[in-house]
């Protein structure tokens, strides 16, 4: 995800990183060509003159316009969900840190820390399986060798890695060093864990309707391959340039909702779990007196 400070005017027309613009280059010159083809032969195809009024794609345009809108409200509300829900995993993971240091008493230093660490594992496990990714490297530093061999060839590792920690505490009531009204809150805590894991896997496994994606994609470019015959007469050698920048904004958005549908992924503009699951580790490992490497970032670029 690209995080950086609003540059000046010259330097925002400049930027590539975090555009769709390399994305979608191929097409904007496609339709440069196509243009530029348009204007040398007069809006002919094959002597045959195309007549298209421009208020026609005056209407289109609206139309477009009006649908675009509706498609990018989709795919920005899944986009600011997810957004939340990964928020709301670095507020409750803190609590239930605080809450076993200042709640739990009895159980050593060392043993509260092997819990924190397996807090840190339920969010990069979370991470893993929203990406599809395959396997456990990334949290067999967080967890005992027991417990990485439960994992093996579980496809819902983060629900198994909460059941870990459900453990753990129903062994600490059992030793009586957890009352009843306490763990009812910390199973509370537990039960948000599982709500945030449910949304995200609820927006991953939910995509936007692949009919409205087919229709937004087919009518954007119907609409900017017949917009120059409609422009050729009245705008003459300009027509090519101004197709190009009507074609740009039309096809960036297109693409820009299809790349924040899913914010799960990998791509410049998708939310920076990576990123998320550093600051988590981090902050509790903190509270918890774990020896860690310093929180690394970049200023203008934080890796998804």
């Amino acid at each position: 995800m690209i995080i950086r400070e609003r540059e000046n005017w010259l330097r925002m027309l400049l930027i590539w990183r975090g555009s769709v613009l390399k994305k979608i280059i191929v097409q904007l010159v496609t339709i440069t060509l196509f243009s530029l083809a348009i204007y040398f032969f007069k809006g002919k195809i094959f002597d045959y003159k195309v007549h298209l009024n421009p208020t026609i794609f005056t209407l289109l345009g609206l139309a477009l316009a009006i649908f675009m809108g509706f498609c990018n409200t989709a795919s920005y509300d899944r986009y600011w969900e997810g957004r939340k829900l990964w928020g709301l995993l670095v507020i409750e993971t803190r609590s239930l840190t605080r809450q076993i240091f200042s709640l739990v008493d009895g159980p050593s230093k060392e043993e509260k820390q092997k819990i924190i660490k397996m807090i840190s594992a339920f969010s990069w496990s979370l991470n893993d399986q929203l990406r599809d990714r395959q396997g456990t490297k990334r949290i067999s530093h967080l967890l005992s060798a027991d417990q990485m061999k439960v994992l093996e060839h579980k496809k819902f590792i983060p629900s198994i890695i909460l059941g870990f920690i459900a453990d753990w505490l129903r062994q600490q009531h059992k030793k009586g060093y957890i009352d009843t009204i306490v763990l009812t809150q910390l199973d509370h805590q537990l039960n948000q864990f599982s709500n945030i894991s449910g949304g995200c896997e609820r927006i991953h496994n939910t995509p936007l309707p692949f009919a409205y994606s087919v229709l937004l994609h087919r009518t954007v470019y119907l609409y900017c391959f017949w917009l120059p015959f409609g422009l050729v007469d009245s705008l003459g050698w300009m027509m090519p340039l101004i197709v190009v920048l009507i074609s740009y904004t039309f096809i960036a958005l297109d693409a820009i909702i299809q790349e924040i549908g899913e914010p799960f992924g990998e791509e410049e503009n998708d939310l920076a779990l990576n990123s998320i699951c550093r600051t988590i580790e981090y902050s509790v490992f903190e509270q918890a007196e774990i020896p860690q490497d310093p929180l690394k970032e970049t200023d203008s670029y934080i890796v998804n």
